[in-house]
């Protein structure tokens, strides 16, 4: 039997509308550059109706089946320099789904989750040291995904002061989506 769902159901989650929703980290570049860790670096921040972390690195968004999420991602320090570059910028290198009806957190979900939106929108601007920009990763969560809660983690590319290196960090915590039915 399938369950039918009423608009009242959904009232204190939001769900009802297609906005897409955004999910903001900022990261403290300086301290993770030098910990080589993300640990106390990440502070997000989502307009999901219910979810809970906000200002954490745990934060929970609560989202629908088919619905667009975008993870935005900048440094805290975002201030052009004197000189007129940018700092460091921080990019989504991946963000890995995980699997905790196993039990153990560290496994990666053998089910998709989310579509990865490689192109979606307006073609980013190349970043230049007259502009700023941010990276994001785009997706939709699937439509078939069953309700539950869904850990992840970032895989995090960050950019060093100086020289062209990369330093690649995983989160120290695991923020999730919870998906609530259709």
């Amino acid at each position: 039997m399938t369950q039918a769902y009423a608009a009242s159901d959904f009232t204190e989650h939001g769900q009802l509308n297609s906005v897409q929703l955004n999910v903001v980290t900022l990261v403290d570049m300086e301290k993770a550059a030098a910990t080589k860790s993300l640990d106390g670096c990440l502070y997000m921040m989502d307009n999901s109706v219910g979810g809970v972390g906000q200002g954490a690195d745990n934060l929970e968004t609560i989202c629908k089946q088919g619905q667009v999420i975008n993870w935005i991602i900048r440094p805290i320090d975002m201030h052009r320099r004197p000189d007129g570059t940018w700092p460091p910028m921080p990019k989504i290198n991946n963000l890995v789904f995980l699997d905790i009806e196993k039990g153990d957190e560290d496994d990666v979900a053998e089910r998709r989750i989310m579509t990865e939106l490689k192109v979606y929108g307006a073609p980013d601007r190349m970043r230049d040291q007259y502009t700023a920009v941010y990276y994001y990763w785009a997706g939709a969560v699937m439509s078939d995904a069953r309700p539950g809660l869904y850990r992840y983690r970032f895989v995090l590319e960050l950019e060093k002061e100086h020289g062209t290196d990369k330093l690649y960090l995983n989160s120290a915590r695991y923020p999730a989506l919870r998906v609530l039915p259709v």
